[in-house]
């Protein structure tokens, strides 16, 4: 056997030792999995297979000098209550160089601030955000010492309120360490001197170069709204190939995806039981923001003690425990309209709820406001023939996700209101406004295939 066959050899086992560890996140109590009913346990091997898909891509294919973006979340790879109104994108950069993105879309008037949509035809997501950031990926380090202050720093963002649109729907943007002398237009930085030392390596320069791009695209009209395609380049690098595959490279590879695997699973399972405190609060849970049961923490910006989430966001979140009979009736109450308003479920993994085929999230689009400006979202086991039903699937234990997207965050006296309460399914109209609309199977139905239709071509392959 030569040395590659050896050294390659060596590093598959080593990668399948490490993907046993992952495996025994599912089922093994040290290892803090979602409570052990068949229906978690079959959800969790799903679970487990999105990180291994996620993992090939990025353990395999990533290539700072000629990055690619990719699905960081999607209907194969769901996680961390992943938005059902979301593409999640990202892209690995070295952040010493600069990088030009260009896209193109469909009509985008209604990212101009009061200016009402176009009346037909197709449009350009509801809002769109790139965030970029050094530090690795939430969850990659396995370990919650990562969600300290320090461990992660975003060097710039742009939004859609900011990006500049040409008329026929292209864009461009610089992402590189410093604006160029004289350069105008849309730009982004990909460096960050910070005030404060490492927290972990005390060797480490002030300097932060971004190691990453991501963003979200988030829909709110699924019916016209159609998903942006763009491209980024190293600027110098253009026409160039990297080097070819080696034994050791490979052998590099195998390794890092199998503990990207194991450490994704681990640590949002310590994610959702530790800060989050999902099955009670114990010693480090976050004060005030660990999950309630049946009924909302205390609302919060988007951070790295949160597991990081969109820079725009405000969240909310509980644990929903909802027996065949009860029906959970929110209420929220909106102060400063947003950008974006958003909620659904997700299971104790953190997987979104399946969203194309049931009605397991509604955004502010979706949601019929009550007269008194109310929305009031009803949240059942079955239909109960309300327009804003959103569909647990029979989970008796689920996640709830409320999110609000501001460009500019208001003070948080001006912030969203949410509440919630349990009520018999045969009193939920007793608890309604009697101008409640309402919503028949057929009328159901022709809903669900809107998002079908919508979610498909989100995540065509082509």
């Amino acid at each position: 056997m030569s040395d590659a066959q050896k050294s390659l050899r060596s590093a598959w086992e080593d990668m399948i030792s490490t993907l046993q560890e992952a495996r025994d996140g599912i089922d093994q109590p040290q290892y803090m999995p979602a409570p052990g009913n068949d229906r978690n346990l079959a959800e969790g091997y799903r679970y487990l297979m999105g990180f291994v898909h996620s993992a090939v891509e990025r353990a395999f294919h990533e290539d700072p000098v000629r990055p690619h973006f990719r699905n960081a979340l999607s209907i194969i790879t769901r996680s961390t209550i992943d938005n059902p109104d979301a593409v999640y994108f990202f892209a690995p950069i070295d952040g010493r160089q600069s990088y030009t993105l260009r896209g193109e879309m469909g009509d985008a008037r209604h990212w101009q601030k009061g200016v009402a949509p176009a009346p037909t035809g197709r449009k350009a997501p509801h809002y769109m955000i790139f965030e970029v950031s050094w530090g690795c990926l939430a969850g990659d380090s396995g370990d919650l010492s990562e969600l300290r202050p320090g461990m992660k720093t975003q060097t710039g963002k742009i939004d859609s309120s900011m990006i500049e649109v040409n008329e026929d729907g292209s864009f461009e943007i610089l992402f590189a360490p410093e604006r160029p002398e004289g350069h105008i237009g849309n730009f982004v930085p990909t460096l960050k001197v910070v005030d404060r030392p490492h927290p972990t390596d005390p060797t480490a320069g002030p300097e932060r170069y971004a190691n990453y791009v991501s963003g979200r695209q988030i829909f709110s009209d699924w019916a016209r709204e159609d998903s942006v395609h763009f491209d980024m380049t190293q600027i110098g690098a253009e026409g160039t190939s990297p080097e070819v595959l080696d034994p050791d490279a490979m052998a590099e590879q195998l390794r890092e995806f199998g503990q990207m695997v194991k450490n994704q699973l681990h640590f949002w399972n310590a994610f959702w039981t530790i800060p989050m405190g999902t099955y009670g609060e114990r010693d480090g849970a976050l004060p005030g923001v660990a999950f309630p049961r049946n009924k909302f923490n205390k609302m919060n910006a988007a951070s790295a003690a949160t597991g990081g989430g969109m820079a725009s966001n405000l969240y909310a979140g509980g644990v929903l425990e909802l027996a065949p009979d009860e029906v959970f009736i929110v209420e929220n109450r909106i102060k400063v309209q947003p950008n974006y308003i958003g909620f659904q479920l997700g299971n104790l993994w953190g997987e979104s709820i399946e969203y194309a085929n049931r009605v397991s999230s509604r955004n502010g689009h979706q949601a019929h406001v009550d007269e008194d400006g109310v929305i009031r979202l009803v949240i059942a086991h079955e239909d109960p023939g309300v327009h804003n039903w959103i569909d647990t699937t029979g989970h008796p234990e689920v996640f709830m996700s409320p999110r609000w997207a501001y460009s500019d965050t208001p003070d948080p006296s001006d912030w969203p209101e949410i509440t919630g309460k349990k009520v018999k399914l045969s009193e939920v109209m007793d608890h309604l406004p009697a101008t409640t609309k309402m919503m028949t199977p057929e009328e159901r139905r022709e809903e669900i295939v809107i998002r079908q239709r919508h979610v498909l071509k989100r995540y065509r392959a082509f």
